[in-house]
């Protein structure tokens, strides 16, 4: 007697197989055949799609936060290292070069690790994410040990130089945040914390700088300002550490000294001035003035 075996299951098409930031999107297939205002409509629904990412993420990014902020707080000599390659390196790189005015992170505890050298960030090198040793170098040369958190950032979870950057820095006892776009992505496997911001495929298929990278923007941005506060560099709501290192930012600095005290705006410029420009130091001298 011969028995029949159950019919194999089709193998996956194309798209199925690849990465969800990958595949395109049936309901796009016309995009270019489109009216400007239709085409920018289906853009922005994409964009509207990435803060829905992010939303979902919260509890993800809560954890990273929570763990991210004990672990910076606990050692002065700690470093926030960011990792990536193309759009989602320049992101990670961004929103690290920007505590530095904001909340006076010191340079020397930001390590950035861009697939290319800093020479990617004007002009793409789309090879170099390939270049895992260089990667493993990178960590190595870095010194990155336990005190320090690594953030890697892809958007399929699968860039050859993340990856291995994120995984050599968990070996050397870093704690390691990923963040990735696709729910198979290896690198939510690899890290400690990870953010999944499931955007699921573009609008433009495979163009990742599109929802991926506005999903990242938000979530680097929730996660390092959130980092800050839990760090002490926010007093009722303003960025007290701020650097004012520029017309504008005095101005800010002189507002903010004047609100926080209730003093008016000269005594605010003159307590920054006898504070060298901290914040910080002119709000408790203007207000034992006050209090005097």
């Amino acid at each position: 007697m011969t028995v029949s075996q159950p019919p194999s299951p089709p193998p996956p098409s194309a798209s199925e197989s690849l990465p969800e930031t990958e595949r395109a999107d049936p309901r796009f297939r016309d995009l270019e055949t489109r009216s400007t205002a239709g085409l920018l409509e289906a853009l922005l629904g994409g964009q509207a799609g990435a803060v829905a990412a992010v939303e979902a993420a919260l509890p993800a990014i809560e954890r990273a936060t929570e763990a991210v902020a004990r672990r910076l707080g606990g050692d002065r000599a700690s470093r926030l290292v960011y990792c990536g390659a193309g759009t989602s390196g320049r992101l990670a790189m961004q929103d690290g070069v920007e505590l530095g005015p904001t909340f006076n992170w010191p340079a020397e505890r930001a390590v950035f690790l861009l697939a290319g050298g800093v020479t990617s960030l004007a002009l793409a090198r789309e090879g170099a994410e390939d270049d895992t040793d260089t990667a493993r170098a990178l960590i190595a040369e870095s010194g990155v040990c336990a005190r320090d958190v690594v953030i890697g950032v892809a958007a399929s979870g699968r860039t050859p130089f993340t990856l291995a950057s994120v995984q050599a820095a968990r070996e050397r006892g870093a704690l390691t945040v990923g963040l990735a776009n696709d729910p198979d992505a290896p690198l939510l496997h690899s890290s400690e914390c990870p953010i999944l911001l499931r955007t699921g495929a573009e609008a433009l298929a495979g163009s990742t700088r599109l929802a991926a990278g506005t999903a990242q923007k938000i979530a680097l941005n929730l996660l390092s300002t959130a980092v800050m506060i839990r760090l002490g560099k926010v007093f009722r709501g303003r960025m007290v550490d701020m650097r004012p290192s520029n017309e504008k930012l005095r101005r800010r600095a002189e507002r903010m000294v004047a609100d926080v005290t209730q003093c008016g705006l000269e005594r605010a410029r003159a307590a920054l001035e006898a504070s060298d420009g901290r914040i910080r130091e002119a709000i408790l001298r203007a207000e034992a003035e006050t209090r005097g």
